[in-house]
């Protein structure tokens, strides 16, 4: 896996929504977080490639969603992708409560 810091257009987005994760980070997963995990959500082909083998006693969903920031267009656009991939993660976050 890679870190790639955090994507202005994801701060904003999720400002929006009232949720700062300005402060937050991009770090690597290793084999020992994934061990203490009961349920693992990847959420693009990407993620899905280059995480470490989940263990097969640990739930996993995959939620291929398209990368906001591989997104293309006017400014306006990319941030609109922004939006809808924060909705749809949303939705099914509340799918799992």
């Amino acid at each position: 896996m890679e870190t790639h810091g955090l994507n202005p257009n994801a701060v904003k987005v999720m400002a929006e929504d009232g949720v700062d994760i300005s402060q937050q980070t991009s770090t690597l997963i290793d084999q020992a977080y994934f061990y203490s995990s009961d349920l693992i959500v990847t959420l693009c082909g990407d993620a899905r490639d280059k995480c470490p083998v989940i263990p097969a006693s640990i739930t996993h969903l995959h939620w291929d969603l398209a990368d906001p920031a591989q997104a293309t267009g006017t400014e306006v656009e990319k941030f609109a992708q922004f939006r809808a991939v924060r909705d749809e993660i949303k939705q099914r976050v509340a799918k799992l409560a």
